[in-house]
């Protein structure tokens, strides 16, 4: 991966000519080394494993032998829950399903933690997640369940395309960072999505009404109507410049001022047409009051204030819309 040369190398040449470190005959000699690296290098990425495994004969032994103690090990399991990646939250659940006295076979490619947590009894085998030969030999025909608890989108979409292949019945139950990819993943064939800054709002939110005096039922209903909703009512955020440059595909938050002479006054929500664009209006606030999910018959007027949701590009374009026409 390293052995290809780069865009950064043709400055290099281009400065080695202009100063007589290099001649012309060697210049283009390099050159033309440096262009056939470029072009070499997408069919040595594709054949990596090919090449690795015919130099290092024994790596295809690893993988054997580690695929043969995760099938030993599955063998006599039945209806018990594979958990892909055995980090932190990959531990934690672990340990919640083994108190409920449910099986448990965490698969892991940190050799590392295996070794570590295996020594100490724990129910952790070596085995990338992602690979079809594995969730096999991880006895996914006799699971009840499937656990994705990284939040690697990628990997976590390979996951879903093997069990779906090998066992569309079966629930996989897949964590993501935030709320950005849970429509990609439910539509992949994720039973539930998990997003983690969203569940870490909820929770604060839990605590905060407990504090407050909210009785205990209330809470756990206004917290079930959210998951119910998959996080539909706390969907998007209002970015601000500490926070860490995000997805152009994620969603944000955006409030437009509807100015006199905007193209949207007097009109209807509907007649913007801006779910075509992918937009949602989340909110109107008018003469200090603000009404959450408008009707489509709500008429736009000089003054209010649209709370927007969408990409960033889809909601530039909506501005235009609003406010130009």
């Amino acid at each position: 991966m390293l052995a290809p040369a780069g865009e950064f190398g043709f400055v290099l040449l281009a400065l080695a000519q202009r100063s007589p470190v290099l001649s012309e005959e060697t210049a283009q000699v390099v050159l033309a080394a440096t262009l056939l690296s470029m072009l070499a290098a997408p069919l040595i990425l594709a054949r990596t494993e090919r090449i690795v495994f015919y130099f290092v004969e024994s790596e295809w032994t690893e993988r054997a032998v580690a695929l043969h103690t995760l099938a030993v090990k599955a063998m006599s399991t039945k209806a018990h829950v594979i958990v892909c990646g055995y980090g932190r939250s990959g531990q934690a659940l672990a340990r919640f399903l083994e108190q409920e006295k449910i099986p448990v076979i965490a698969l892991d490619s940190d050799p590392e933690r295996v070794r570590e947590a295996a020594a100490a009894g724990e129910s952790v085998v070596y085995g990338d997640a992602a690979r079809r030969e594995v969730l096999i030999a991880a006895a996914l025909s006799r699971a009840s369940a499937v656990v994705v608890s990284f939040a690697d989108k990628p990997k976590a979409l390979a996951i879903l395309a093997h069990v779906h292949e090998l066992r569309p019945e079966l629930p996989v139950v897949v964590r993501t960072f935030d709320d950005s990819d849970v429509a990609q993943l439910r539509a992949a064939g994720a039973a539930e999505v998990v997003a983690e800054v969203v569940e870490g709002s909820l929770m604060l939110a839990t605590q905060t009404m407990m504090q407050l005096g909210m009785p205990l039922n209330r809470v756990l209903r206004r917290l079930r109507e959210v998951r119910q909703q998959r996080y539909s009512s706390l969907g998007g955020f209002f970015p601000g410049a500490t926070d860490q440059e995000s997805e152009s595909e994620a969603p944000i938050l955006r409030t437009i001022v509807v100015g006199p002479d905007a193209a949207a006054g007097g009109k209807t929500i509907a007649s913007l047409n801006l779910p075509g664009m992918d937009v949602q209006i989340t909110a109107v606030r008018r003469k200090g009051a603000r009404e959450i999910n408008p009707s489509p018959g709500t008429r736009v007027a000089a003054g209010d204030v649209l709370v927007l949701l969408g990409t960033q590009e889809r909601l530039a374009r909506a501005e235009i819309r609003i406010l130009q026409g």
